[in-house]
C-alpha cells in the first residue's frame, strides 16, 4: 500500500512538473504533429539503416565470409551506420520524452510504455554488443602476428555474434515498433 501511494505522489509531482508542457501540447496541432513526425523519422532512419545492416550482415554470415577483403567490406559497412542510427535513437528518444511528458498520467503508468522502454533498453545494449564485435572483428582480421588457427576459431566466434545481434535487433525493432502501436491505440 505504501508504494501505491509513493508512486502515486510521484506520478502526481511529475504531472505538476511538466503541466506547462502539457497544456502547450495539447494546445498545439503544429506541436502533436512536429513531434510526431520527429518520432517517425527517427524509426524510420534509425531502424531501417540498422535493419538494412542487419540484412546485409546476416546475408554475408550465411555464406561465410571470406576472403579477408569481404570480411572488410561488411565491417566497413556495419561500422559506417552507427552514426546514422544513434542519431535516430536521439531522435527517437527525444521526441519520444516529449510525448510521454505530455501525457505523465497516461504513460507513467502503462505496463505497455515500460515494455516498450525495455526493449529501447535492450536495443541499445544490443547495439553496444554489435559494435565491440564489429572492433574485435576488425581488430582480429587486420593482426599480422595472430596465430592463425586460433584467430579461425575466434574470428569465427565474432562471426556468429554479429549473426546474434542482427538477428536481436530485427527483432527487437519490430517489437519495439509494436509495443508503440500498442501504446498509441490502447
Amino acid at each position: 500500500m505504501m508504494a501505491d501511494a509513493t508512486q502515486s505522489g510521484l506520478v502526481e509531482s511529475l504531472v505538476r512538473w511538466f503541466e506547462p508542457w502539457q497544456t502547450f501540447y495539447s494546445h498545439s496541432k503544429g506541436t502533436e504533429s512536429a513531434v510526431t513526425f520527429v518520432h517517425l523519422v527517427g524509426l524510420l532512419f534509425g531502424g531501417g539503416f540498422a535493419v538494412a545492416t542487419d540484412r546485409l550482415m546476416l546475408r554475408a554470415t550465411a555464406r561465410g565470409v571470406r576472403p579477408a577483403d569481404d570480411a572488410t567490406a561488411v565491417l566497413d559497412s556495419v561500422r559506417t551506420i552507427h552514426r546514422p542510427v544513434l542519431i535516430g535513437l536521439t531522435l527517437l528518444a527525444l521526441s519520444g520524452l516529449a510525448l510521454a511528458t505530455a501525457d505523465v498520467e497516461t504513460f507513467a503508468t502503462s505496463v505497455t510504455f515500460w515494455v516498450k522502454m525495455g526493449l529501447v533498453a535492450l536495443l541499445g545494449i544490443n547495439g553496444l554488443v554489435l559494435m565491440k564485435t564489429e572492433t574485435q572483428l576488425r581488430t582480429q582480421l587486420s593482426d599480422p602476428y595472430s596465430d592463425a588457427s586460433k584467430t579461425d576459431t575466434t574470428t569465427d566466434v565474432l562471426w556468429r555474434r554479429l549473426r546474434v545481434t542482427a538477428i536481436a535487433s530485427m527483432t527487437l525493432w519490430t517489437a519495439t515498433m509494436l509495443a508503440g502501436v500498442v501504446l498509441v491505440n490502447s
